[in-house]
């Protein structure tokens, strides 16, 4: 296997497998810390913006004009709407409410349907996240091919949006089951379809494609990231940690980010920086 493809996997990998730390959030903890969850999803969203706006975009619409960069971003924006119509939304949903059945007589059938509604809801939300996992290994795989720089950046904004989306599946699932291994296994299975976005797009785009289509298809990444940023991460953000304190992570995400792409700059090797 080549080594950029080798390179590729392993980032994807580390952004895959965070999905497990947000698994291990729920397991440890008997009630997870939704504010906390909320924070850690608006400081994403602003390393998400960050590499979106200011790096993908930007690069796309310095490499190939303002007017071609702009029409991969938008036609990345466009695609990943149109997937979303199809992909349960991701969603984390308090089960306090099941508690307020005990006085019915027929409480262990409800509690029985309940948690198979939950179970339900958890797989399908495992199944929506690894589909939308696929196109983040993607960004991986093309921003390794770019360059380390973009690559490692990408894989860091990555997995810390991906650690609540291991919440987001496990929570559901380890209410239903009451299995932590369950809750686990699942939300680690969701993060692998991130090194297999990066197989797949290996062997669809060789090596050698053009830097024009290559500057493309990031600046198109870019847009794929920008909506999975205003559309699914900040708004939990706002309904989690509230507004105010959500927009100061996402500034904080956006500083953090340009001072992460300010010292890999000057830390890594000429050659692999890019």
């Amino acid at each position: 296997m080549d080594s950029q493809v080798l390179v590729a996997l392993a980032l994807s990998l580390v952004g895959g497998l965070s999905t497990s730390l947000g698994a291990l959030f729920v397991i440890l903890n008997q009630a997870p810390n939704l504010k906390m969850l909320g924070l850690l999803q608006g400081f994403a969203a602003g390393l998400m913006l960050s590499i979106s706006f200011l790096d993908l975009a930007h690069n796309a619409m310095n490499s190939i004009g303002f007017l071609k960069g702009n029409l991969w971003f938008f036609a990345g924006v466009i695609f990943f709407a149109i997937i979303a119509n199809f992909i349960p939304e991701p969603t984390i949903a308090p089960s306090s409410d099941a508690r307020n059945k005990k006085n019915n007589g027929d409480e262990k059938d409800l509690m029985k349907r309940h948690r198979r509604q939950v179970l339900f809801s958890g797989v399908i939300t495992a199944i929506g996240i690894s589909l939308h996992n696929f196109p983040e290994g993607m960004a991986v795989f093309l921003g390794s091919i770019k360059g380390l720089r973009v690559g490692l950046n990408l894989a860091l904004a990555i997995a810390l949006h991906n650690i609540p989306e291991g919440v987001a599946v496990a929570l559901p699932v380890y209410f239903a089951t009451e299995s932590k291994w369950q809750a686990f296994k699942l939300a680690t299975l969701s993060g692998f379809a991130e090194p297999l976005g990066v197989v797949i797009v290996a062997y669809l785009f060789p090596s050698s494609i053009s830097t024009e289509i290559l500057e493309g298809l990031l600046g198109s990444v870019g847009g794929v990231m920008a909506f999975l940023t205003l559309h699914e991460m900040l708004p939990l953000a706002f309904d989690y940690a509230g507004q105010k304190q959500a927009v100061k992570a996402v500034f904080l995400g956006m500083a953090f980010m340009s001072a992460s792409l300010y010292f890999l700059e000057i830390s890594l090797p000429g050659e692999m920086s890019l």
